[in-house]
């Protein structure tokens, strides 16, 4: 049964259907009329694929569909189109690339999640997911996105061993605040999610990490600096990262830090710079 009756497009035309409307929109095909109406079409693609997804109403999603319209989003690669032309859909398409993204991947059969198997053969989508904290207009978006990858190991190993990891040191200090607190969300889930991984991708690259981690410590933004004092502090008092810990006390500048953090004006930043003294006591 469709639906919503016979005038229903399929899952398959659907997908399609989006696929041209994006090609459109991405052209700026001649005039703003057509441009407008393939941006029109793009959001109704998206809302009637989040309709399958999440069911209408009191109406519960129907499993062939909802695995039809999964294999045509495989097949198609229409992900990675959508994360990448992101800042080309309005503000209520953005929301529904979200909510559509999120539930794909907290789709199980059994106890594969075949979203995150995909996307572990196609790791542009968390690349350009990343970078998406470099625009304003889908920093938000792009930050729920990574979030809910960040939940599945095999992906959060992939973020944290790439090169694009480094950017959140910058993206943490963006001056606009709330795009800045998501960024940290983001760094601080991938840093604490996975334990065994964390203290693995510590271990492993433990200079490179903590030559940048000292630039956040020493930033003249007061919540970075209290925020990356926080998360050090449950770093190294986290038992899985006690090689690291010991490689950081070891070092007599790293102790001068805390110090001198602990004579700061701000009663925040003594408390959390008191919590890493400890650990050298």
């Amino acid at each position: 049964m469709p639906l919503f009756g016979k005038s229903q497009k399929s899952p398959q035309e659907l997908v399609r259907s989006l696929k041209e409307a994006l090609g459109a929109v991405v052209k700026g095909q001649a005039g703003e009329k057509k441009a407008d109406k393939a941006t029109e079409d793009v959001s109704k693609n998206l809302s009637a694929i989040k309709t399958i997804l999440y069911g209408a109403g009191d109406q519960e999603p129907q499993s062939e569909l909802v695995a039809q319209l999964s294999q045509e989003i495989y097949n198609t690669h229409i992900l990675l189109t959508l994360v990448q032309q992101l800042p080309r859909i309005d503000f209520e398409g953005r929301k529904d690339v979200v909510a559509i993204f999120n539930n794909l991947l907290r789709r199980q059969i059994g106890s594969r999640t075949p979203t995150v198997e995909y996307i572990v053969t196609k790791q542009e989508i968390l690349f350009d997911l990343m970078k998406g904290y470099e625009n304003q207009e889908i920093a938000l978006n792009c930050g729920m996105m990574l979030r809910e990858c960040c939940r599945y190991e095999a992906l959060a190993k992939i973020m944290l061993f790439s090169p694009e990891f480094y950017s959140f040191f910058d993206y943490v200090e963006v001056s606009t605040f709330d795009i800045a607190s998501d960024a940290f969300s983001t760094f601080k889930e991938l840093l604490v999610k996975h334990k065994m991984l964390s203290a693995d991708f510590l271990e492993n690259n433990y200079e490179k990490v903590f030559t940048s981690y000292q630039r956040l410590l020493n930033s003249e933004n007061y919540v970075t600096r209290r925020q990356a004092l926080k998360l050090l502090g449950e770093l190294l008092l986290d038992r899985h990262n006690f090689t690291t810990m010991t490689r950081y006390i070891s070092n007599p500048e790293n102790l001068k830090l805390m110090m001198t953090m602990l004579r700061e004006k701000s009663r925040n930043i003594q408390f959390e710079a008191f919590h890493v003294f400890k650990v050298f006591v």
